[in-house]
């Protein structure tokens, strides 16, 4: 068993080792902060990413739960929710969107991480671990593999965890916010302070910080999906630290990518909802000029396909097929119809056909028609659209 070593230095680390890591996440973050976004989208990815955060610090704990489960322990109330696991993901929703909303200027101290703590474990873990207490006389924990042991109980626990809480308030000050982050994470981490509930409320104050450092609001990245994901590597880098003597370096590198990594991935999705709305734009501008009496109930039609693929980005032809079908019931011929729709906006280039499968068809949304069509050549492609028996895809 490894045992506790009080540190000498509190944010330790080789910072030329980790100066590429920290460049690359900081130009990620500050892409990430400078996407333009439409508030009322942005606020269901951050819900989703919130999910993926909850859903993350609780695997890594060892929950079991599927995806209904965790939608049940994120809405109910906790006296309703039937496993430890659920009440737990319950408690962590609770405490990410209150840390969303505490100040910047509230100071980062005992009272504050000592409360994070009790929102962690209350209606959840309070039952055998008292909610933002620190571990007293002989009270002790081990964790981790190989096997760790966090700082003695009693007067070496409240000693340790004053310092550390001082320390953020000091010398941390003097180092890159996302730095202070994940040190703070391995730190509270290492030490145990609390009898239950420390990788979580040691993830919940790293997520604090790193609001801190720019990730709030509109940004907020899951990183516990990502310790999830590379549990393995995620455990390593934390004993490597734990045997280095606290030296931060290997903790730091792997964490600084995590944020990388999780910022690009949300950039991605940005940018898709980005792209989406630009595509909205541009399909009701050009096809609504297009509304004579003629086209005027073909457009219309062709309108709700691309709604329904900009929602799904891709479906399967039978179950576009059947989720548009009430716009062709009055026609003489439906399924003629539906196709003829289907290969003009392919001739338009806004969507695609494609084979899926030995007889299926895959039909998908491109977000990258309105930055190559133009008026001119939008008009063009109207008068030589091609006749659906023509289409060899529909044969």
């Amino acid at each position: 068993m490894v045992g506790y070593a009080i540190p000498e230095t509190w944010i330790l680390y080789d910072a030329c080792a980790v100066a590429q890591a920290l460049a690359e996440a900081k130009a990620a973050v500050l892409s990430l902060r400078t996407m333009p976004y439409q508030r009322s989208w942005v606020e269901g990815v951050q819900e989703i990413e919130l999910k993926r955060e909850i859903a993350g610090t609780s695997r890594i704990e060892g929950a079991d739960f599927t995806e209904r489960e965790l939608d049940q322990a994120l809405r109910g109330s906790p006296d309703k929710l039937v496993t430890r696991s659920q009440r737990q993901a319950h408690a962590a929703v609770k405490t990410y969107r209150w840390i969303g909303s505490i100040p910047d200027d509230r100071p980062m101290d005992e009272g504050l991480v000592r409360e994070i703590h009790r929102s962690i474990v209350t209606h959840a873990d309070d039952d055998h671990c008292p909610p933002g207490r620190l571990r007293e006389r002989d009270q002790n924990v081990v964790f981790g593999n190989p096997r760790h042991r966090g700082a003695e109980g009693g007067e070496v626990t409240d000693s340790v965890f004053k310092r550390f809480t001082e320390t953020l308030q000091r010398e941390y000050k003097d180092h890159d916010g996302l730095i202070q982050a994940l040190a703070a994470h391995y730190h509270l981490a290492a030490m145990h302070p609390f009898l239950d509930g420390n990788g979580r409320t040691a993830r919940a104050l790293e997520a604090l910080m790193l609001q801190r450092s720019g990730l709030r609001d509109t940004c907020f990245i899951p990183m516990s999906t990502y310790y999830y994901d590379e549990k393995q590597n995620y455990l390593k880098s934390l004993n490597d630290v734990r045997a280095a003597e606290h030296d931060l370096t290997p903790f730091l590198i792997f964490g600084l990518e995590g944020i990388r990594v999780q910022s690009l991935r949300l950039l991605s999705e940005m940018a898709r909802h980005v792209s989406k709305a630009l595509f909205r734009n541009v399909m009701f501008e050009m096809f609504n000029r297009l509304r004579s009496p003629r086209r005027r109930v073909i457009v219309e039609r062709q309108i709700e396909i691309l709604k329904l693929l900009l929602e799904a980005d891709s479906l399967e032809f039978q179950a576009l097929a059947d989720k548009i079908y009430q716009h062709y019931t009055k026609l003489k011929n439906p399924w003629k119809a539906v196709r003829r729709d289907l290969i003009e906006l392919e001739h338009l280039k806004a969507i695609t056909v494609e084979r899926h499968g030995e007889s299926g068809l895959r039909v998908s949304i491109r977000l990258e028609w309105p930055t190559e069509i133009t008026e001119t050549e939008f008009f063009k492609r109207i008068k030589q659209f091609p006749k659906a028996r023509s289409h060899s895809i529909f044969q």
